[in-house]
């Protein structure tokens, strides 16, 4: 059993961490502190969490706790992660996993000083709609890639979102545009060589929308683009172009709200539908094997910093600074 300890009451834990553990015997959430001792006892009434804790660092220092889930504010990632680690901690660690390629990088040796197991939390990347398309594409299903299109689009209108906050790690792509940089990332299994961005910066120094263009080592070219602005259409999208046909994933991000892989070869047309089982729980499967089988992680600390630097090449490229500077 893994007993997890949970900072903070996010709205993401519900769907990313407790519901995935009521249907799991190996895993259950055993405590939570918030900065609101209130809305932690709240949340911990409304979900069922045995214990709640005053201060995040009474959960990090629970003997009865083996793994710590950080849903915290971007800006937070780093110290948390780094005090859970030092404690002897795992690490489920929402994303976007630091604030900066440095941040990610220090939190990422001492994954290894401590031998614990740290995840970026793309749940995504744990679902066969994922796997799927990648066998598709490394298989040659649509023969040699020349071109990605990955899009995700959620409009946010409340200006008071934390998400609006640079200090707080906020941005489009920190927040959401992270996903088709992923994306794109993991279906080419390449780090891009080249890149260019163009930003529409809503707060001061926080982007509200971001197109990228990646340019990979095998010459394969990427359009990403994230956008939060009031007026933008939902949409998660994910397209590769090859040689001999198109591949169509639509929301890659969680299959389980609906999804279909659509191949065009040569002017044959398929369409696949597999698990919708959700995204967290095959995440939450990956991190356990990890503990107790020793199981590699897709999402582990080095991949974090990876996706680190590519995000902070697209905020340089476009003339933003870094967050956490």
């Amino acid at each position: 059993m893994i007993r997890f300890g949970m900072l903070g009451a996010a709205k993401i834990a519900p769907r990313a961490l407790l519901d995935p553990c009521t249907d799991e015997k190996r895993a259950e959430v055993h405590c939570i502190a918030a900065r609101d001792p209130a809305r932690a006892e709240h949340f911990a009434r409304e979900h069922g969490i045995p214990s709640v804790h005053a201060e995040y660092r009474d959960v990090i220092n629970d003997p009865t706790v083996d793994a710590v889930y950080i849903p915290l504010p971007i800006s937070a990632h780093h110290r948390w992660t780094l005090e859970a680690l030092q404690a002897g901690k795992h690490v489920l660690c929402e994303k976007s996993f630091a604030s900066n390629a440095a941040e990610a990088e220090e939190m990422a040796r001492a994954a290894r000083t401590a031998d614990r197991v740290v995840m970026d939390a793309f749940h995504y990347r744990y679902h066969p709609v994922f796997a799927r398309a990648r066998e598709i594409v490394e298989s040659g299903g649509i023969g040699r890639v020349r071109r990605v299109e990955a899009d995700f689009h959620a409009a946010i209108t409340n200006p008071a979102d934390i998400r609006m906050n640079y200090e707080t790690g906020g941005g489009v792509t920190m927040d959401i545009g992270c996903y088709p940089i992923s994306w794109a990332r993991h279906i080419t299994g390449e780090e891009p060589s080249e890149v260019r961005a163009r930003a529409e910066v809503g707060p001061p120094r926080v982007d509200l929308f971001l197109e990228a263009q990646f340019r990979f080592p095998s010459g394969i070219e990427a359009t990403l683009t994230g956008d939060m602005r009031p007026g933008a259409a939902f949409r998660a999208d994910l397209k590769v172009f090859g040689e001999l046909g198109t591949l169509f994933v639509r929301n890659p991000l969680a299959p389980q709200m609906g999804h279909s892989i659509e191949i065009d070869r040569e002017g044959r047309e398929s369409r696949e539908e597999l698990s919708l089982r959700p995204s967290y729980a095959y995440q939450l499967d990956a991190f356990i094997d990890a503990i107790e089988k020793d199981q590699p992680v897709l999402t582990g600390p080095d991949d974090a910093v990876n996706q680190m630097r590519a995000i902070d090449r697209c905020y340089e490229a476009a003339g933003l600074p870094l967050r956490g500077n």
